[in-house]
């Protein structure tokens, strides 16, 4: 079993990064093998819109680190998804890539039968993060993969994915902030349950 993070943020081994981590390190410790792909490292080019991918399952950008990713995608069992909210939305490397992999699903969705997640990061409480998780669901979903929520096995509160945020509290008109992610126990424990969610599944759909 093999699930593969890809981290659309800006900022390498941050907030967004260290969600990613954590869904990692909890699917690694039920037994899979995992990966964290950091799409700031990747040179991947725009879509042309040629149009080439509606005849068949094949991108006509060859020059670019995006073949490579597919690659890793399609030896995935998982797949999750991690984006800071840029004004209720994903980043720009996170949509270039989505849009980059049109040629993996309108022939046939290549990716059918995987299981998916997404983990989102802001600055504030209500920062976006709803929106930005919806956006990259309904990507994964598009793509046939399954797409896990954080709920856990023993029923409770759940979210479509995992959501951070900096914001701690108001105090006299004056805002506190925390230093990182690793300080959101919530946050933290909704990536471990969507890894266990994701590990469950990639286990049911193995048979």
């Amino acid at each position: 079993m093999k699930i593969l993070a890809i981290n659309g943020s800006h900022r390498k081994g941050r907030n967004t990064a260290a969600m990613l981590q954590a869904v990692l390190e909890e699917a690694a410790r039920l037994g899979a093998e995992t990966e964290l792909v950091e799409l700031a490292d990747y040179h991947i080019k725009p879509c042309q819109a040629c149009n080439k991918c509606l005849a068949k399952p094949e991108c006509s950008i060859k020059d670019d680190d995006m073949g490579a990713l597919a690659e890793k995608m399609l030896a995935a069992d998982g797949i999750v998804l991690g984006s800071p909210v840029y004004w209720a939305n994903v980043t720009t490397y996170m949509k270039n890539f989505m849009d980059r992999t049109r040629w993996m699903h309108m022939v046939k969705n290549l990716l059918h039968g995987k299981v998916g997640g997404a983990v989102t990061h802001a600055g504030l409480r209500n920062g976006g993060q709803e929106f930005a998780l919806e956006i990259m669901n309904r990507f994964l979903a598009a793509q046939g993969l399954y797409v896990v929520d954080t709920r856990d096995q023993e029923g409770g509160l759940y979210n479509s994915g995992a959501m951070g945020t900096m914001f701690e509290s108001l105090a006299d008109g004056k805002v506190s902030w925390k230093k990182g992610v690793h300080e959101d126990a919530l946050a933290i424990e909704e990536c471990r349950r969507l890894a266990r969610n994701m590990v469950a599944l990639i286990k049911r759909l193995k048979g």
